[in-house]
């Protein structure tokens, strides 16, 4: 019997967040989003072969030493959901990985590989529509619906429900600590931890439709009067949350949130990491996008230096994976 073999090239671009806001927690336990998304001109590359076999089977390889090439990569996972919803069988599936996204960076360079391995095989075989993908996508991870389709993105629940927005072109710059990468699960379970010492009280508004954070942060000291007693002669309102934050009963780190930081994310990790606050210091508009530890910058550049991965020179673009 004459063995048949496919073989396809697809194009999995990366993408950034030019906001992340983190507005509550879902059933699942998984953190609620809204997030503007980005995909970027900055790609991993996927050649997918596909023979016919005695049974099913899948293989990783690829250039990088970072990733693994086994049943925890999100490609083998998305392969293996591929092959158990469209009941294909006696198919040997053989993907390599050309890696240039950098890992745990907040790029979705895995996510954006598991969805150009749901399209490529679905290019191959030619039996699910794009809303099937879509599904498959949204049971895999929370970044990969984007990543599908690509261009600028509203994002929404965990980062599966998307809605597209108008497109607009410009320059961005990426930088990386080359040694540090934070995982999702850090980022979140950080947030969480620093958002237990913040008093929920903090975040309504009073008659005036003003926030206790907001007046907290625009406050001036008088001479010989700290900014929470300055309030209380301001405001007078709701006078026993204010003086649990005087008596050190929560964090006024809060006030940093909403006056500071485009990605809450970034609120809750920087103060751990000496090199994040380096770059912010440095590039005081430059942004950390997703969970990981990179930063961009629209339309300006980040020098070359010792220590950190640099990539300027990069456009959004309207696409998400495609086939090359």
């Amino acid at each position: 019997m004459t063995k048949i073999m496919q073989a396809i090239k697809i194009q999995c671009p990366a993408k950034i967040n030019l906001d992340l806001k983190i507005t509550g927690k879902l059933p699942n336990g998984f953190h609620e989003i809204e997030s503007i998304m980005q995909t970027i001109s900055l790609y991993d590359y996927l050649t997918i072969n596909v023979e016919d076999n005695e049974k099913n089977g899948i293989i990783l390889s690829g250039n990088s030493s970072e990733i693994p090439y086994d049943e925890s990569n999100l490609v083998y996972k998305a392969a293996k959901l591929f092959l158990e919803t469209t009941g294909i069988e006696n198919k040997k599936i053989d993907i390599y990985i050309e890696k240039n996204i950098p890992v745990s960076a907040g790029l979705a360079g895995g996510s954006t590989d598991a969805a150009g391995t749901l399209y490529g095989l679905n290019k191959i075989f030619k039996i699910s529509d794009e809303k099937k993908i879509d599904g498959l996508c949204s049971q895999l991870g929370s970044d990969l619906n984007v990543c599908l389709h690509g261009g600028r993105i509203l994002a929404k629940g965990r980062g599966e429900i998307i809605t597209p927005l108008e497109f607009e072109d410009f320059n961005v710059s990426l930088i990386k600590p080359i040694n540090l990468g934070i995982s999702a699960k850090e980022a979140y379970t950080k947030f969480s931890q620093k958002k237990q010492n913040c008093h929920p009280e903090l975040y309504k508004t009073n008659k005036r439709g003003t926030s206790f954070v907001s007046l907290y942060a625009s406050a001036k000291p008088l001479a010989g009067s700290g900014s929470i007693n300055l309030i209380y002669r301001q405001r007078k309102e709701n006078l026993e949350i204010l003086k649990q934050v005087q008596n050190d009963k929560f964090s006024l780190d809060c006030t940093k949130k909403e006056e500071h930081f485009e990605n809450d994310l970034e609120w809750a990790i920087i103060d751990d990491y000496k090199e994040l606050q380096y770059i912010k210091q440095k590039y005081p508009n430059s942004i950390m996008t997703g969970s990981g530890s990179t930063y961009f910058m629209i339309d300006g550049d980040f020098e070359n230096e010792d220590g950190y991965w640099v990539k300027n020179g990069l456009k959004a673009v309207d696409f998400g994976v495609m086939e090359f």
